[in-house]
């Protein structure tokens, strides 16, 4: 895979920082923005996915479904009154 090549200007504290924790995880300050920059793009992902999940179950359930949740509440009720 090809790699490329970019600047990027920081506050100094904050490279500071980065710098320090390459030095104790023993990488690259280069790999160490490698990987920041895949964990924020999995988490903006992650996130997507969650609010396009959200999204769809914000509705209340159409009137057919909901008599069917309404039917099958007293059959699981019994279930969970069985003693083992």
């Amino acid at each position: 895979m090809a790699n490329t090549r970019t600047a990027i200007s920081l506050q100094e504290s904050l490279f500071e920082q980065v710098d320090m924790i390459a030095r104790e995880m023993n990488i690259s300050r280069s790999h160490f923005f490698t990987l920041a920059v895949e964990a924020f793009i999995q988490q903006y992902q992650n996130q997507k996915l969650l609010n396009a999940i959200n999204d769809a179950y914000k509705d209340d359930p159409d009137p057919a479904d909901q008599e069917f949740l309404n039917q099958l509440c007293p059959h699981y009720r019994r279930l969970l009154e069985v003693k083992w």
